[in-house]
């Protein structure tokens, strides 16, 4: 059993993913939780990121931090997202390594699997064929980290594994439409839709494509169970097993939201990846389980919505 005064450090611990890894870890009694916020710690800076690692000394690192966007700030920002994203995690994984830390938590996403892979996508089809161009600077990143933490494993034989989500969404969600996933950027454009007598929503694609989703406190808890326990392989799937498609998923936000106004779908945008479902056999047999449905999900991310709107009006539509 893994201490409760063990000293854990949570890169990104001010994000959507690393605050709730934290909140939750701290309901669950561990008290020597540490974090940087970016004004005090550089991640893409490799001497920085050694010298922290070096004075802390944690035991345990868990890698939440990352460089993050949608389709359109993949596609607007590609060195950024490929360059930005290696920098962070090589850092932390090599000073991890060098300090003898025994166990890393490595965080990517399900972008890593190719594009037409079969379905749901097991672990297994990793580096089978061609990644989905829209995001394909982000998820060779992250699978430079995946196999960093692989080659680890084998060589130093350290518990360092990889946790790959689905689509991840929650309370402190990125809601600027410039940078934002699909999910919150539908949320903020019904809401602010609402609030304009029930204009007219514009959205990307065809709505055809399908897509999984994990509320990020169910995230948090595969986290912490990956913490707790020894994992046998180097890569594990985090979802639901269950996916929809953005249609579906448009008019549950609708529904949600309140708005009462017209759906217009621009097929002049790009859709996407076709399908991505997740194959979390694995991590299910071992005992793991997301417990927050979709809709349940949904309306707790819109209630701390609601209760932060203003801090949203400041970054235009």
């Amino acid at each position: 059993m893994m201490k409760k005064d063990t000293k854990i450090y949570i890169a990104g611990h001010r994000g959507m993913v690393g605050s709730a890894i934290w909140r939750t870890l701290t309901a669950k009694g561990y008290t020597n939780l540490i974090g940087a916020s970016s004004a005090n710690l550089d991640l893409r800076n490799q001497d920085a990121v050694r010298d922290f690692i070096s004075k802390e000394k944690p035991d345990v690192v868990i890698d939440a931090a990352a460089k993050v966007g949608g389709i359109l700030a993949n596609n607007n920002y590609p060195y950024q997202f490929i360059m930005e994203n290696m920098q962070i995690q090589n850092n932390l994984i090599d000073s991890a390594l060098q300090s003898g830390i025994e166990k890393f938590i490595f965080l990517g996403s399900s972008c890593i699997y190719p594009r037409l892979a079969p379905q749901p996508l097991k672990e297994d089809y990793l580096l089978t064929s061609d990644l989905e161009p829209t995001n394909e600077w982000y998820a060779i990143a992250k699978i430079t980290g995946v196999k960093a933490c692989q080659a680890i494993r084998k060589q130093f034989g350290k518990d360092y594994v990889s946790l790959m989500p689905t689509n991840l969404y929650g309370t402190y969600d990125n809601f600027d439409l410039n940078t934002s996933h699909v999910l919150p950027a539908m949320m903020r454009k019904f809401h602010e839709a609402k609030e304009n007598n029930h204009a007219p929503v514009t959205l990307w694609g065809s709505g055809t494509p399908l897509r999984e989703f994990l509320f990020v406190d169910d995230m948090a808890q595969a986290v912490v169970f990956a913490l707790e326990n020894t994992l046998p392989d180097y890569l594990y799937n985090i979802g639901t097993g269950v996916d929809l498609t953005i249609k579906e998923l448009a008019e549950t936000i609708q529904k949600i939201t309140g708005h009462q106004g017209e759906i217009i779908w621009d097929s002049s945008k790009p859709d996407g990846t076709p399908r991505k479902l997740m194959d979390i056999s694995k991590m299910h047999d071992l005992g793991w389980k997301h417990k927050i449905d979709l809709e349940e999900g949904i309306q707790l991310t819109y209630d701390w919505f609601l209760e932060h709107v203003n801090d949203f009006k400041q970054v235009k539509m």
